[in-house]
């Protein structure tokens, strides 16, 4: 048995914690995948897994030779991808998790024409709104909007993204325009759940960044629910410009407080540090930069 195939094999294993769904992965038996881990921690010298009868986890050396090997593999591929694909576009497939309100509004229609243009690509994608472990999800490229989090991954900024405080026109007349952002705290107001912080929105004064607590009669995680609940005249909601836009472009929504909004906003591409990015994922974050050019802004 190859090294690199002992190698496949703990990765899917860790991945998908379990013998028999990590062999069912790379399409081999438990009884195959349990022999390959056993030689392979054999010839390391190490246990690799703590294994009971109902589940298997990564013991502290497993987690870092596991940190290591997915990039050893994924360079691997690329090798070999280069090799044999020396004069045709870029295939395999490619793990991504994103936001599922983005995911649904802006980065779906995205991918159909990225897809019909590299047919040779498939792409997984897992849209949830809780921020997955790359490596511990055997993810390729991570979707954020805001700020990009988590400082042990490299990021590029695809575009600059606003957050926006928006309103009806028929709300503004029943229950008058707030003058400041300090107001928002007498008004109703919609909440994304996604916000980190929560009921309390940020906004920003000559740079100083400031927040005021809010409520509401209506709370969602996705920020198109809190867009339909302000078209129809229930509050005022803090969002991202990609839902409210459309919206503000027909009359529905009127934006509020431009000048206070919160600066260094985007939307970012995150993928490990230490991973190689292949060239099917080099092209897809090449395009969706190019995409997201034209969002609104």
């Amino acid at each position: 048995m190859d090294k690199i195939d002992c190698m496949r094999v703990f990765v899917a294993v860790a991945a998908e914690q379990s013998f028999t769904q990590g062999g069912r992965r790379i399409g081999i038996s438990n009884k195959q995948a349990s022999k390959m881990i056993q030689r392979l921690e054999q010839e390391l010298g190490c246990q690799l897994f703590n294994r009971t009868t109902r589940s298997v986890a990564l013991t502290d050396i497993g987690r870092a030779y596991y940190e290591r090997c997915q990039p050893l593999l994924d360079q691997f591929d690329e090798v070999e991808e280069a090799v044999k694909n020396r004069h045709r576009t870029p295939g395999g497939v490619i793990r991504v998790t994103a936001p599922t309100g983005f995911g649904e509004q802006i980065l779906t229609p995205a991918l159909a024409p990225f897809l019909r243009q590299y047919p040779e690509i498939q792409v997984n994608l897992n849209l949830t709104n809780v921020p997955l472990s790359l490596v511990d999800e055997g993810l390729d490229l991570a979707i954020r909007v805001g700020s990009p989090g988590d400082s042990t991954m490299m990021a590029r900024k695809l575009a600059p993204m606003r957050l926006v405080f928006c309103a009806a026109p028929s709300y503004l007349v029943e229950h008058g325009r707030p003058q400041s952002p300090e107001d928002l705290g007498r008004h109703k107001c919609l909440i994304d759940s996604n916000f980190h912080s929560g009921n309390l929105w940020p906004y920003q004064v000559n740079g100083d960044i400031r927040r005021v607590r809010v409520s509401g009669p209506f709370a969602a995680n996705t920020p198109k629910a809190a867009c339909d609940m302000a078209v129809a005249g229930l509050g005022i909601s803090l969002t991202p410009l990609y839902a409210a836009g459309p919206m503000v472009a027909r009359g529905e929504l009127e934006l509020l407080f431009e000048e206070n909004e919160l600066e260094g906003v985007g939307v970012y591409a995150l993928y490990p540090h230490n991973r190689h990015l292949s060239a099917r994922v080099r092209v897809l974050v090449d395009y969706l930069a190019d995409y997201c050019r034209d969002l609104p802004q």
